[in-house]
């Protein structure tokens, strides 16, 4: 099971989750990362759930249409849309508070 490390305001949450998840949809039925990610539409239309990856980014599908025109130049610093990436290794990642 993949291991995810969320890093927001100062604190490390951590836990496991099933492979092929999507983060936001746990924390939208109130499982982990719930409350400590940051979302709200969940299609890659708001980029409130935008992170930086700090681990794993290789594993990750490469950033689609949405990802680009959100996230911009962002995009090279290790931003990503959480909504918009499904989990099957480990990830660590940091949001913004």
């Amino acid at each position: 099971m993949p291991k995810v490390i969320l890093h927001k305001g100062g604190t490390t949450y951590e836990d496991e989750v099933d492979p092929n998840t999507n983060l936001v949809v746990r924390a939208g039925i109130r499982k982990f990362p719930y409350p400590n990610l940051a979302y709200k539409c969940g299609m890659g239309k708001c980029a409130t759930c935008s992170c930086r990856i700090l681990g794993g980014a290789e594993h990750l599908e490469p950033p689609n249409w949405k990802e680009k025109r959100q996230l911009g130049d962002k995009l090279g610093e290790g931003y990503r849309l959480v909504c918009q990436l499904w989990i099957n290794e480990d990830i660590e990642l940091a949001q913004d508070a």
